[in-house]
């Protein structure tokens, strides 16, 4: 028999917050399932001591771990919920989840993100609210985008009203080298995209929030001059958008991730491109 709601956390040394992540959830959900990419530290130890089913596949993006948590847990639950192990729920969604999954006309639902950075929520620059689809049945789920992955629901989908929090522990240095890394993936996608025009297909404008900044990232994004972007975003973000209202901690981030990570991007595109 099915059971009604698993939850799967995906980790790779994350033994700082595994515990919080872990024990959020537990006795809410049905089943708690870690998908570990072969920590080195002790995570996985942490995970089955608290109760938590750890299984492992070696990391190789985003995009395939989450398939394969898809996968494995399909025939196992009706709902499977997606969460990251510096994440975790508030009191109110858990509630508004439980009270969701009774519904039997909805496949999958969105919810909003409250993004801590430096202790402080960054509540403006265009940030909040971002909604993710994290809670879906498994078998009207696809993933789309290897960067920027997401769940595509095939089926019938809602908006719920409470947040869940991204509260990272690991400090500025783990965000930059993060960061670093991701801007390596995304130099790669845009030589991709300006080689191939390689465009998402069916993102339109006006639809959800998703398929919105797809558009916007195809059809406007890619096609501005490079290096000048990250300042004309910079700029929207910060003043447009009241992103200096989140204090010296929404500088910080605003500064570090719509302005250092978008120029690091396009200075790994033009080195990419020469060397091809």
């Amino acid at each position: 028999m099915k059971k009604k709601l698993v939850v799967v956390i995906l980790s790779y040394n994350e033994s700082i917050h595994i515990e919080r992540a872990i024990n959020n959830v537990l006795g809410w959900a049905d089943k708690v399932i870690v998908l570990d990419s072969y920590s080195e530290d002790d995570t996985a130890k942490k995970a089955e001591s608290l109760g938590a089913e750890v299984i492992f596949r070696k990391f190789d993006n985003y995009k395939n771990q989450r398939e394969y948590a898809i996968e494995y847990s399909k025939n196992q639950t009706e709902w499977l919920f997606f969460l990251d192990a510096d994440e975790y729920l508030t009191d109110d969604l858990k509630v508004e989840i439980k009270n969701a999954i009774m519904n039997i006309g909805v496949d999958g639902y969105y919810m909003a993100i409250r993004f801590i950075f430096m202790n402080r929520w960054i509540r403006w620059g265009g940030y909040y609210p971002t909604y993710f689809m994290r809670l879906f049945r498994p078998e009207q789920a696809t993933l789309r985008g290897i960067v920027n992955e997401h769940v595509k629901i095939m089926g019938n989908t809602q908006y719920l009203k409470n947040e869940f929090i991204d509260h990272n522990l690991k400090g500025i240095n783990y965000w930059i080298d993060k960061h670093n890394r991701y801007a390596t993936l995304e130099a790669r996608a845009l030589l991709d995209f300006k080689s191939n025009n390689m465009e998402p297909i069916n993102v339109r404008l006006f639809s959800g929030q998703t398929e919105r900044k797809q558009w916007l990232r195809y059809k406007v994004w890619n096609k501005l001059p490079l290096v000048i972007r990250p300042f004309i975003y910079f700029i929207y973000r910060y003043f447009f958008k009241l992103g200096f209202l989140d204090g010296k901690e929404g500088f910080v981030y605003h500064f570090l991730q719509g302005f250092w990570f978008w120029l690091l991007i396009d200075i790994k595109y033009v080195e990419l491109k020469n060397k091809k």
